[in-house]
């Protein structure tokens, strides 16, 4: 099943750099490891903005709220989630 996640990151202004980075490097991973597996399919930054993009490819919403829940800034996160079907039109197949 497809969703689209909006996610838009907002660190605490006290958090320290050294907490930031090391968040900020443990995401990387997550989502680097996510889109090796095919689960997180596309990732794109929102200009301007500490905030992203996402489409991913799991069984079903059970499955996306737990890789949500366990990305390293998931805390410090709004996300929207919305749910995706091919459409008649697309002259693509992976477009489950």
């Amino acid at each position: 099943m497809l969703f689209k996640v909006s996610m838009t990151v907002r660190l605490p202004h006290d958090m320290s750099a050294a907490r930031a980075d090391e968040l900020k490097t443990r995401e990387r991973l997550v989502a680097q490891d996510l889109q090796r597996r095919g689960l997180w399919r596309h990732l794109w930054r929102v200009a301007g903005r500490y905030a992203n993009v996402s489409i991913f490819d799991v069984a079903g919403p059970a499955e996306l709220h737990e890789i949500l829940m366990a990305l390293p800034l998931f805390p410090y996160m709004d996300v929207e989630v919305e749910a995706l079907c091919r459409h008649p039109s697309s002259i693509h197949d992976d477009d489950r």
